[in-house]
C-alpha cells in the first residue's frame, strides 16, 4: 500500500540562498529574506526606498507573504498586504500563505491573512487545505483556531479522499486525532484505497492514535475492509506492528463478546466480578462462624478467642457494607453536556475555557474526551468499561464492578483495610482453635491429616481466607503508597504519556505531591486531594547549558 508524504515547504526552499544556519551570518539582501527573518526595517527599505515588489515570487516560486506567514510575523504579513502583496498568492503547487502558516501553527499570521480575505478552503494541487496541513504537522491549536473562529471544514477530503483525521492518524498525532473526533469528524470515511483513519494508524504502528480511535469508535470501524480486503488488525499484523495488532484484536474480541451475548447475559457481565467477591466473602464468613466458632467437635470457645472471633465477624460485616458503597457509589463521573441543561448544542465548549484554573484546563489536548464531548480535568480519564469520564481516575476495579475515582477512593481504601484486618484476624482465630482445641490425635495419624479429614470446614475457610488476605493486603499496600505520594494507579502506569507529570527537564515530576503528611491528612480528612494546589516545578534541577565561542 502506497502513501504520499506531505512536505509543504521543502528543505531546499527553507535553505535557499537567502538563509544561513548561523544568525550572525545572515545576509538579508531581498524582501524574501527580510520577510522570512522578520527584519521589518530592511523590508521597509527594500520596498519604500528601492522599489522592490511584494507581489512577485522569488526564483523558486515562493512569495514573501508565505515566508512571513511561515514564521508567524503578523506585522510583516500585514505590511505586505498593505503594499501590494496578494493574500491568496499561490506557489507552483498551489499552496498559499495560509498553507504555510499551518505548517508551524502560526495563528497570529493566519488571523491577519483571514481577516484580509484569505480563502479558508483554498486547496493546492493535491487538494490539501489548511486543515489538512495542520493535521499533517500536528498543529492542533492552529487547527482548532481556524475551525472555531473561521468555520473551516475539518472533515473535508483531499484529492485522494483523505480527511484531516486520516492524516493525523497516519502521522500519529493523537492530540489532533482527539480534537477531530471531539468535533465529530467521520471515523468511517474511506479514501481511494478504502482505508479509514484506523487503517492508517495501524499501518504506521501509532498505538496512541489507535487507542483514541478505538475508544471513541465502535465495532464497525474495526471491521471495515480496504479495497484489498484487509481490516485494520490484519494490516497491522501484515506490517509487523505486533503491539498494535494485539491491541486491535483484543478490542475486536471485546466488541464481539459484547455483541454475541443476549441482553440478560450482557447485564450479568456488566456486573463484573463483584457478585463473585460478595459470594466469597459471605461463604467465608459462614464457614468461620460454623466451622471455627460454633463447631461442636471443637472445645468450647474461651472468652478471649470468642471476643476476637466475633470482632472478626463484625469487621466482615463492615467489609460487606463498604463493598456495597464502593460498587454503588459515584466514583466521580464528570457531567456531560447532555447531563445538564446549562449548555445548548450551539455552544462550543472550547470557546469558554478558564485558562487560569489548572484543574479545568492546562493546555493539554488530552483533556478532550471525544466520547463524552467534554473538557475533563487533568487527572481524569475516560473509562471504556463504564463509558464515562471519571475525575481523579485511579483504575477500573472488576472486583467491585466500578471505577475507583475521586468520590469513592476513600471507601475503596477503607474496604481494603477492613478486608486485611478481617482476613488476618480470622486466620489467627482459626489457627488457635485447631491448634489448641483439637482432641488427642491417634499415634498412627499426623496432626495435619487429622485436621484435613475431621475439620474440612476450617481448611476450606483458611484456603479462602489466605486468598482474600494476600489480595487485600497487596492492594492496600499499593494504595497506601500511592496515597502517600498523591498519585493514581493510572498516572503511574501511563506517566510517560502525561505531560503534566514531567518537569522542565523532561523527567518525572508529580506536581500534586505535597509531602507524605499533607497528602495523607488531606485524603483521610476530605477523602480526596485538591488538584488546584500544585507545587512549583523543580527548576533547580534544570542545569543551563553554556555555549562557548
Amino acid at each position: 500500500m502506497a502513501s504520499s508524504e506531505i512536505e509543504i515547504v521543502s528543505d531546499a526552499a527553507l535553505s535557499n540562498g537567502t538563509t544561513h544556519k548561523n544568525p550572525n551570518e545572515l545576509i538579508i539582501n531581498d524582501v524574501y529574506a527580510a520577510s522570512a527573518y522578520g527584519d521589518f526595517e530592511k523590508l521597509r527599505k527594500f520596498v519604500e526606498e528601492d522599489g522592490a515588489s511584494l507581489s512577485m515570487p522569488d526564483p523558486t516560486g515562493y512569495y514573501a507573504i508565505q515566508w512571513a506567514a511561515l514564521n508567524n510575523f503578523a506585522d510583516i504579513v500585514q505590511y505586505i498586504i498593505e503594499h501590494g502583496g496578494d493574500v491568496n498568492a499561490a506557489d507552483n503547487v498551489g499552496q498559499t500563505a495560509l498553507h504555510w502558516a499551518a505548517v508551524r501553527g502560526s495563528i497570529a499570521a493566519a488571523d491577519v491573512l483571514l481577516q484580509n480575505g484569505a480563502r479558508i478552503e483554498a486547496a493546492d494541487v493535491n487538494g490539501y487545505r489548511a486543515v489538512h496541513v495542520a493535521a499533517q504537522y500536528g498543529q492542533t491549536a492552529f487547527l482548532n483556531h481556524i475551525v472555531v473562529k473561521y468555520h473551516a471544514d475539518f472533515d473535508a477530503p483531499d484529492n485522494d479522499g483523505r480527511s484531516p483525521l486520516h492524516w493525523a492518524a497516519f502521522k500519529g498525532f493523537a492530540d489532533t486525532v482527539r480534537l477531530l473526533l471531539f468535533r465529530d469528524a467521520s471515523q468511517g470515511r474511506q479514501d481511494k484505497e478504502g482505508c479509514t483513519p484506523l487503517h492508517w494508524a495501524a499501518i504506521r504502528g501509532n498505538i496512541d492514535a489507535c487507542t483514541v480511535l478505538v475508544h471513541a469508535g465502535t465495532k464497525h470501524e474495526l471491521m471495515i475492509k480496504d479495497r484489498a480486503g484487509f481490516t485494520p488488525v490484519q494490516l497491522a499484523s501484515d506490517k509487523g506492528q505486533r503491539h498494535v495488532a494485539f491491541f486491535l484484536s483484543k478490542a475486536q474480541r471485546a466488541h464481539s463478546k459484547h455483541c454475541n451475548n443476549s441482553l440478560c447475559m450482557g447485564r450479568m457481565l456488566s456486573l463484573g466480578y463483584a457478585p463473585i467477591l460478595l459470594g466469597t466473602m459471605i461463604i467465608s464468613m459462614i464457614l468461620f462462624i460454623n466451622s471455627v466458632l460454633l463447631d461442636s467437635n471443637l472445645k468450647k470457645v474461651t472468652a478471649a478467642v470468642g471476643l476476637w472471633g466475633w470482632i472478626a465477624v463484625s469487621l466482615c460485616v463492615g467489609s460487606l457494607i463498604m463493598l456495597y458503597h464502593c460498587s454503588s457509589k459515584d466514583p466521580g463521573y464528570i457531567k456531560r453536556q447532555s447531563d445538564s441543561g446549562d449548555l445548548t448544542e450551539s455552544e462550543d465548549p472550547l470557546l469558554n475555557i478558564d485558562l487560569n484554573n489548572s484543574s479545568i484546563w492546562m493546555g493539554n489536548w488530552s483533556q478532550l474526551c471525544p466520547t463524552c464531548k467534554i473538557i475533563r480535568p487533568v487527572r481524569s480519564k475516560h473509562c471504556p468499561t463504564c463509558k464515562r469520564c471519571v475525575e481523579q481516575f485511579d483504575h477500573h476495579c472488576p472486583w467491585i464492578s466500578n471505577c475507583v475515582g475521586k468520590r469513592n477512593k476513600w471507601d475503596f481504601f477503607v474496604f481494603l483495610c477492613l478486608g486485611t484486618m478481617t482476613s488476618s484476624l480470622g486466620a489467627i482465630v482459626a489457627v488457635i482453635r485447631i491448634w489448641t482445641a483439637v482432641p488427642r490425635i491417634p499415634t498412627d495419624e499426623t496432626w495435619l491429616h487429622h485436621v484435613l479429614f475431621n475439620h474440612p470446614g476450617i481448611v476450606a475457610f483458611l484456603a479462602l481466607d489466605i486468598i482474600i488476605f494476600i489480595s487485600a493486603t497487596t492492594l492496600m499496600t499499593v494504595q497506601a503508597t500511592q496515597i502517600a505520594r498523591n498519585i493514581t494507579t493510572n498516572e503511574l502506569a501511563n506517566a510517560s504519556r502525561y505531560s503534566h507529570l514531567r518537569g522542565p527537564d523532561g523527567k518525572f515530576w508529580n506536581p500534586y505531591n505535597h509531602g507524605c503528611r499533607k497528602n495523607c491528612s488531606d485524603f483521610l480528612i476530605k477523602g480526596y486531594t485538591d488538584d488546584d494546589e500544585i507545587t512549583w516545578p523543580p527548576l533547580h534541577r534544570v542545569v543551563p547549558r553554556l555555549s562557548i565561542g
